[in-house]
């Protein structure tokens, strides 16, 4: 799996989650599908993954488990673009939401300068699911970067 070193805000970002303490669950289920995974300070799960044409791309399943009513829903993210300032540009921003709608697994998130693709499933969801969203998360973000950017920063 090819390393990549992160911006620090990127890192920064990814330790929003609550959970101090891994899933014990996910690691089982990454183990199952054959995937290299680190733990990082905040219990996610980071991952890189090489894409086509010589790109690897970055992603990480969250431990903390979210719930809205009856759901319990994990989530698992991918930055695909990263702005100089605060706000997206109005071209940017409506790229991002004309790809949502185009999406059938997933969709556009602003965490502070960093969009993130990110989908939702059933937080007990099966190996096969885990790896669909994964692998939806990981194609989505690499290949709205290099759109956005030409780089392959993340």
């Amino acid at each position: 799996m090819k390393r990549i070193l992160l911006p620090a805000l990127l890192l920064s970002l990814a330790a929003t989650a609550t959970a101090a303490e891994p899933d014990k669950a996910v690691a089982k289920t990454l183990d199952a599908l054959g995937y290299q995974y680190e733990v990082d300070e905040d219990g996610d799960y980071r991952m890189v993954f090489e894409t086509e044409g010589e790109r690897s791309q970055l992603v990480y399943v969250r431990s903390a488990v979210e719930e809205f009513g009856a759901h319990k829903v994990r989530e698992i993210w991918s930055p695909g673009y990263q702005s100089s300032t605060d706000a997206f540009s109005a071209a940017v921003a409506n790229r991002l939401l004309q790809d949502a709608n185009d999406s059938k697994l997933g969709g556009w998130v602003k965490q502070d300068r960093v969009a993130m693709f990110v989908v939702k499933i059933e937080a007990g969801a099966s190996a096969e699911a885990l790896g669909d969203a994964v692998d939806a998360a990981v194609r989505s973000a690499d290949a709205m970067e290099l759109e956005l950017t030409g780089k392959d920063d993340f």
